[in-house]
């Protein structure tokens, strides 16, 4: 039996009904798509008329979706997409890039949810209480919320360098990077069915996609169920809820404590306070110069406007990096999906519960690709073998230490 005739046409119904909005289409447009009147098309949504084979067909080209987006089974209702693109601002509403971005992380969350399905696997969720941020002393209010969480995490006072890994890992959080519009830094969602869903966008530097990381992980400590996109100006008055993002991130990334004692190294070994060493710093925390300059202006350790006037001067950051010879400390390549994503397909393949051309679909990319990442994906370990090779593990990573066998 197919996909097709095993939906129910009230929830294949309910479907349409919602790629429809998503792409702003009238009823009237559709049904006159279909060549057939509204009446009998809103039957379709009700679900009392069940659309034919060739009309799911039509409609999904209609709607610039896949036939198996219609009618695959037990897809959960993640509405990430009609809310994310209610959050864009005017500038940006009509952007077929922008609109491709929330419709892949709307398709990378349905699909996160399928592969736990699939291979029976719990999601992970280590969710710390949500927190009303006050209407004044916000920084500090961020700076006590910023040292909890790092607390919650067994983060210390030193620098996360592995912040996209610690958030998957440790939190529960989704975290996805795809290619999208400059003007947008990230978006973010929270869905009962799956969870809270971060996007970054991948065509950003490493430590701007870090700091989108954690300004969007503030907005989940504060206002979660609000669903949001961020960019990287904003036109107008800035509101609350952003203003307490960008303080979180900025005492989360580079906690007061631990940044004090470096300060305090550099300047009690020669009483001074170098550019060269804001670069170090700014390295040594995986942050832009430009927030590493603001969050030591913040707590005072160097003069207020120090930043400004570096950027008069024509300072440029990128520069100094290469004169230093400063290696970047976090150089992990962003894949487009979480780390347990792609274990969870790799996992479902190897299991045979999906075919090659499901994975190389869930893993976004070809069947070549696809069989390179089964072979990479934790078969190869650090140990050295006899001939000095890198040695190759027998055992599966997906073979269980608690079971008798």
């Amino acid at each position: 039996m197919s996909e097709f005739d095993k939906i129910d046409p009230r929830v294949l119904g309910k479907r349409i009904a919602d790629f429809r909005k998503v792409c702003g289409k009238t009823q009237e447009e559709t049904a006159k798509h279909l060549g057939m009147s509204r009446p009998p098309y809103i039957g379709i949504e009700k679900g009392t008329r069940p659309a034919t084979r060739g009309e799911v067909v039509a409609l999904a080209g209609f709607f610039g979706r896949s036939v198996h987006e219609l009618v695959r089974p037990d897809a959960p209702n993640i509405e990430l997409e009609p809310h994310l693109r209610a959050a864009l601002d005017g500038n940006l509403s009509e952007s077929d890039e922008v609109f491709s971005a929330i419709h892949q992380l709307h398709e990378f969350a349905v699909d996160y949810c399928e592969l736990e399905k699939i291979v029976g696997a719990r999601p992970f969720q280590n969710y710390p209480q949500e927190v009303q941020a006050p209407a004044s002393r916000l920084t500090d209010f961020a700076e006590d919320v910023a040292a909890r969480e790092r607390s919650r995490l067994h983060l210390g006072d030193g620098p996360v360098l592995e912040l996209r890994q610690v958030l998957e890992n440790n939190v529960g959080v989704r975290i996805f990077s795809v290619p999208t519009a400059s003007g947008i830094a990230g978006m973010y969602a929270f869905v009962p069915e799956l969870g809270y869903c971060i996007l970054l966008n991948a065509r950003h530097p490493q430590a701007r996609q870090r700091w989108t990381l954690a300004h969007e992980y503030g907005h989940f400590l504060a206002d979660r169920h609000k669903p949001g996109v961020d960019y990287t100006q904003h036109s107008e008055r800035i509101p609350s809820g952003e203003r307490f993002a960008d303080a979180f991130a900025m005492c989360f990334l580079m906690p007061a404590t631990g940044l004090r004692r470096q300060y305090f190294d550099v300047t009690n070994s020669r009483d001074d306070f170098q550019v060269a060493d804001l670069c170090g710093l700014a390295n040594y925390y995986a942050v832009s110069v430009q927030a590493m300059t603001l969050r030591l202006e913040s707590l005072s350790l160097i003069r207020k406007g120090t930043w400004d006037l570096l950027s008069e001067q024509g300072f440029k950051p990128e520069h100094a990096r290469k004169s230093l010879a400063l290696v970047p400390r976090e150089t992990t390549p962003v894949e487009p999906y979480p780390a347990r994503y792609k274990y969870l397909a790799v996992l479902a393949f190897r299991e045979e519960k999906i075919s090659e051309g499901e994975l190389a679909k869930f893993l976004r990319t070809d069947r070549v690709s696809a069989r390179k990442i089964v072979l990479e994906c934790g078969e190869r370990s650090d140990d050295i073998g006899s001939d000095g090779s890198d040695a190759v593990l027998n055992v599966p990573l997906e073979r269980s230490l608690l079971s008798a066998s």
